[in-house]
């Protein structure tokens, strides 16, 4: 572990809760700053922008910049690009506007060129992002049909809940299996736990997957996934975190911590190295 040069983190439950920062978590991210490490924050949220987001996490202290953000929306940018140039777009989301982030997405009714557009005309791509108050009947009921007449289904991620500080919340992927098996349309996934995602990582610092190690709460999403695409994977006890999940996953995390508060302590930086779990 002494020998890693970047450090992949998720944000919502490792490094916050409802973007609360959770105890130790600012002096852990400084100290493995501090070390030389490369960092990048992989998250699947999609409720901010890179700019929104490393605003919150400077604001309660964070070492981070939007560069050091990696987010579903713009992988999924960069997916579309690449397998649908130009494609005429809906988007299933709740939160903030990120149209900043899906640079080059021509979203119906929100694209200049499309700005008197019928939200009901044809589309070629159903986008679905976070859950929250917009996933209501009517809008399902509405990618339901666009999907019956022929468009493609691309989901950020599959993640079935979150923690926020009411406790755990129903997330996108809960709905999503209900159009995939309604529409007889299985999604493209690209977000975590893609291996695009990861990979689009580890581009954007620099380094090959032996190098780096993925830290998460979700044992699938997170760590699983990350293990799969050669990164070592450190599972934290916190955020979503449930002993019964990790005793259902499908293999076992490299290692499992506590908290992001003990990461640098796993890594051999400072004097607690020794106290590092599993």
């Amino acid at each position: 572990m002494a020998e890693k040069r970047a450090v992949l983190v998720d944000i919502d439950g490792v490094l916050t809760v409802s973007w609360k920062p959770l105890p130790g978590a600012v002096g852990a991210l400084r100290e493995i700053r501090g070390a030389g490490l490369e960092v990048a924050l992989v998250t699947n949220t999609t409720s901010r922008t890179r700019a929104s987001i490393a605003g919150v996490l400077t604001g309660a202290g964070f070492p981070v910049t939007a560069d050091d953000i990696l987010t579903a929306p713009t992988v999924t940018a960069a997916y579309l690009a690449r397998h649908c140039p130009g494609a005429r777009c809906a988007l299933l989301n709740s939160g903030d506007d990120i149209r900043e982030d899906l640079t080059g997405v021509r979203l119906t009714g929100y694209d200049d060129t499309d700005s008197d557009m019928d939200p009901d005309v044809d589309v070629d791509v159903v986008i679905v992002g976070g859950a929250g108050p917009g996933f209501d009947y009517v809008a399902l009921n509405r990618a339901f049909g666009q999907l019956q007449r022929g468009a493609r289904l691309v989901a950020m991620h599959r993640n079935l809940y979150w923690r926020t500080d009411d406790g755990l919340q129903l997330d996108s992927g809960a709905f999503l299996v209900g159009l995939e098996r309604a529409a007889r349309r299985e999604a493209e996934i690209t977000g975590k736990p893609s291996a695009a995602f990861f990979e689009a990582a580890l581009a954007h610092l620099g380094v090959a997957a032996g190098d780096a190690l993925m830290v998460g709460d979700d044992i699938e999403s997170d760590v699983l996934a990350a293990q799969r695409a050669g990164i070592t994977g450190v599972l934290v006890r916190t955020g979503k975190y449930l002993p019964e999940t990790q005793h259902d996953a499908g293999g076992s995390p490299d290692h499992v911590v506590d908290s992001f508060a003990d990461l640098p302590a796993l890594l051999g930086l400072g004097e607690g190295a020794s106290s590092a779990q599993q």
